[in-house]
């Protein structure tokens, strides 16, 4: 079997293949519930054959939001919807995590498709951002410096969300500490002017991101994995590059991260080089220097492009997010791809054909 459909495991958890949905906002949400949309689009991809299943970016608070159309795990309610679309993506054979996240100062904006843009205000739903120091994200309102006791909330706030994940049933947690959210706005030189414990030196502005990721672990169980985003680097000169965000995730690991998901950039404006697979190469060296496993993801479409990045040790799993969007059964036409027997996999096995689906397996 190729390296692609082959099972991983991470802890005690064996993920079935290492073809695995990036998350993706989908904007949604009404009072962070995720509803029947959240439930066909992550459905559908696990009936398409993904290993695992990653959700949105989850609010661990109300003013967490990226907008205010995001999914929360902050409250009982949400718990109990987001039960839903587990339980559904484990009867399709797949595994499934959330991603727990906290916006910042990137918070409280409209969604891609609103006529506006930029910063909600308060009459139209909108509420003040947070962030390391009072610089705003260019073309958003600016935040206030959070508070030495709101900075100290912060991984309580995470832990918590992670108890009522598991309370949902999820097979894993990913902490988001990428694409310019609050816990990268800490880890970046660009956001983080700070003199105190958390600012001042790298070790000090990858202090809360540590902290977070320590008390979430602390909460999951010992058997299940957790995960972690980062970006690899700002693609700026003041900003991370990708051998500072490779010391950081080697902590990580040794706190009890047992994978990261390698992304690029989002804490400011950047002039970036994009292509095929343009993220790898930051992919396969936080692997290489931190010893922890990695997924790699951007612009991964074609099945022999995302085999051959496992084959060379760049990552250890693929993730999927405007492909998969364009072709929620991407992980079946692999296999077909790579010659692999789709009839004869066991269903459930995560790329194995649906019974409805059966009449698939013939030309």
């Amino acid at each position: 079997m190729s390296l692609l459909l082959e099972p991983v495991d991470l802890r005690d958890l064996s993920v079935p293949n290492r073809i695995w949905l990036a998350p993706m906002c989908e904007y949604s949400a009404v009072d962070g519930m995720p509803n029947d949309w959240h439930l066909v689009h992550l459905g559908a991809r696990a009936v398409g054959g993904f290993g695992l299943v990653l959700t949105e970016a989850t609010a661990v608070v109300p003013e967490g939001r990226i907008s205010p159309q995001d999914t929360g795990l902050w409250n009982d309610e949400q718990t109990a919807a987001w039960k839903r679309v587990v339980d559904f993506v484990h009867a399709r054979g797949a595994r499934i995590g959330v991603q727990l996240a906290h916006a910042g100062r990137k918070a409280s904006t409209y969604r891609p498709w609103s006529p506006v843009q930029g910063s909600v205000p308060a009459a139209d739903g909108g509420w003040p951002t947070l962030g390391p120091s009072a610089l705003p994200f260019p073309g958003y309102d600016g935040p206030s410096a959070m508070t030495p006791e709101q900075v100290a909330d912060v991984p309580e706030q995470f832990a918590a969300a992670a108890r009522r994940a598991r309370e949902a049933g999820f097979d894993t947690v990913e902490v988001h500490a990428a694409h310019g959210y609050l816990l990268h706005q800490f880890l970046s030189p660009i956001a983080n002017e700070r003199t105190d414990e958390y600012g001042g030196t790298p070790e000090g502005r990858a202090r809360l991101v540590e902290e977070t990721v320590g008390a979430v672990r602390s909460v999951w169980p010992d058997e299940l994995p957790v995960l972690v985003r980062m970006s690899a680097t700002d693609w700026r000169d003041d900003g991370l590059a990708v051998d500072d965000v490779a010391a950081v995730a080697g902590r990580l690991g040794s706190l009890g991260a047992d994978l990261i998901d390698v992304s690029t950039g989002g804490v400011a404006p950047a002039s970036i080089t994009v292509g095929p697979g343009y993220q790898v190469p930051a992919a396969r060296r936080v692997r290489e220097v931190s010893g922890v496993p990695v997924s790699a993801v951007g612009l991964i479409s074609e099945p022999v492009q995302a085999e051959q990045i496992l084959v060379e040790g760049s990552a250890d799993a693929v993730m999927l997010g405007r492909e998969a969007l364009r072709d929620p059964y991407w992980p079946l036409r692999a296999a077909r791809t790579l010659g692999e027997q789709i009839g004869t996999l066991p269903v459930g096995s995560g790329v194995g054909m649906q019974p409805q689906y059966s009449r698939a397996r013939w030309r």
